[in-house]
Order: structure tokens, then C-alpha cells, then sequence
């Protein structure tokens, strides 16, 4: 099935879709995707990640392809 095809079928069904909870959750789709995943993160979690970005930045770390030999 081809793209157009898709959405053409996907139109008909919120068109014809009466449930409210359903139609919510398809808006939550397209309202999450537009998201920025990063928002969504805890504050410690964050810093986490800009710690370790930091660290690899300083040379610190094992590149991936070593710590898969690791274990």
C-alpha cells in the first residue's frame, strides 16, 4: 500500500471513529512526535547525560566497540 493510499484509509477511519478516548490517543501521537524527547527527561537524568557527554568530550570512555568486547 502506498503512502497516499495510507492516509486516505486512516482519514476514513477518524472520520468515521466515535470514541473520543481513541481520537485522544491518536492526538497524543501526533502531539508526542512533535515533541522534544529531551523535555520529558528527569533533571538528574540530564545532568547524567551532559556529565558523560562531558567525559567523552575530555577523551574519557571506551568506545563502544571495545565494551561490546567487554562482555
Amino acid at each position: 500500500m502506498d503512502i497516499k493510499a495510507t492516509k486516505l484509509e486512516l482519514m476514513q477511519l477518524l472520520l468515521e471513529e466515535q470514541q473520543e478516548s481513541v481520537l485522544a490517543k491518536v492526538k497524543d501521537i501526533f502531539t508526542k512526535k512533535a515533541a522534544d524527547w529531551w523535555d520529558d527527561l528527569t533533571e538528574e537524568q540530564k545532568n547524567r547525560i551532559k556529565e558523560g557527554k562531558a567525559q567523552l568530550d575530555a577523551g574519557q570512555g571506551i568506545p563502544h566497540e571495545e565494551l561490546k568486547l567487554l562482555s
